[in-house]
């Protein structure tokens, strides 16, 4: 199974709060690929707003996204440009 990664750090001066956070779930709905999030040890599945949250995505904070299926790099290159997107 293809599988992709890559890191992306938060640049929002408020963090990933419940409104990005839940564009950055609807854009991981759409891929078939398993995607997770790892911050600090830590790792939440990408498509469960509620368990982004538990991650304290606050400025500065280092994301690992990893994805494993058939859409993989496109879903992680979906998701890095939506964060890096996101400034407040």
């Amino acid at each position: 199974m293809p599988e992709s990664q890559q890191n992306v750090v938060v640049e929002s001066i408020n963090g990933l709060h419940t409104r990005p956070l839940s564009m950055v779930v609807k854009e991981a709905k759409g891929y078939g690929s398993d995607i997770t999030f790892t911050v600090d040890g830590r790792t939440a599945d990408a498509k469960s707003l509620l368990k982004l949250q538990t991650l304290g995505l606050t400025l500065g904070k280092e994301i690992v996204i990893d994805a494993r299926g058939e859409d993989s790099a496109t879903a992680v290159q979906a998701l890095v440009s939506l964060i890096r997107s996101i400034k407040e």
